[in-house]
């Protein structure tokens, strides 16, 4: 359940821990999604809380919910004005040269009949840009911070790729595939006016440390 993964809870707000696999909306083929796990989020209230923004089916933890409807106006109001504080976890194929830096790649979609969609380097394309450090390196990988300044679909993938030049670990689409996708929602804050901001910390999962990265800082 759901219920059991929440990281913050007040009167607004609620952050909750996704896991990987599970999808944000309900996907075409029916399957379980987020939006079946709203009933049991209502902590007392009537209404059912609603997710603000979205993560990938295969990328796990911090997701926020809006209680009511002015909440979720002011919390998607915060998004677009790049004023929420987001850091990823990531394990990529490879390791940089620089422990750190800034990718600034505008990103656009692409689709085909063999491949399907994904997001590509346009400069025609939306501004995205995704700041990062590198954390810790083991077996030829590399753990790898990402603190996007905007909140382009795929922007961590795409730029790990084309940005970093190596893909993600388990990507699907932008690398092999074959195993569990090492992408991690690890912290979101946000803020409010008149109060703290609505923030947590989501667990590093097993399946980093399965991969040698045990505590996710390094």
């Amino acid at each position: 359940m759901l219920a059991d993964h929440v990281l913050f809870i007040d009167g607004e707000a609620i952050i909750v821990d996704k896991p990987a696999g599970l999808p944000v909306d309900t996907p075409r083929d029916g399957s379980i999604s987020v939006e079946n796990h709203l009933a049991s989020l209502t902590f007392g209230f009537q209404r059912w809380p609603l997710p603000v923004h979205r993560l990938d089916r295969d990328t796990s933890g911090c997701l926020l919910l809006a209680r009511h409807p002015k909440a979720h106006k002011r919390f998607g109001a915060a998004f677009e004005a790049g004023l929420v504080e987001k850091q990823y976890l990531a394990v990529i194929e490879g390791v940089p040269d620089d422990a750190e830096g800034v990718i600034d790649l505008p990103l656009g979609k692409i689709s085909s009949r063999e491949e399907g969609w994904r997001m590509t380097v346009d400069p025609r394309g939306k501004r995205a840009v995704t700041r990062w450090t590198r954390l810790d390196v083991k077996g030829g990988r590399a753990l790898i911070g990402f603190a996007p300044e905007t909140g382009r679909t795929h922007q961590i993938r795409a730029h790990a790729l084309h940005g970093l030049g190596f893909p993600i670990v388990g990507d699907p689409v932008y690398g092999q595939g074959g195993a569990e996708m090492l992408l991690h929602a690890h912290r979101l804050s946000v803020p409010r006016d008149g109060k703290p901001p609505a923030a947590a910390t989501a667990p590093v999962p097993e399946r980093f440390a399965k991969a040698g990265f045990e505590h996710g800082e390094g």
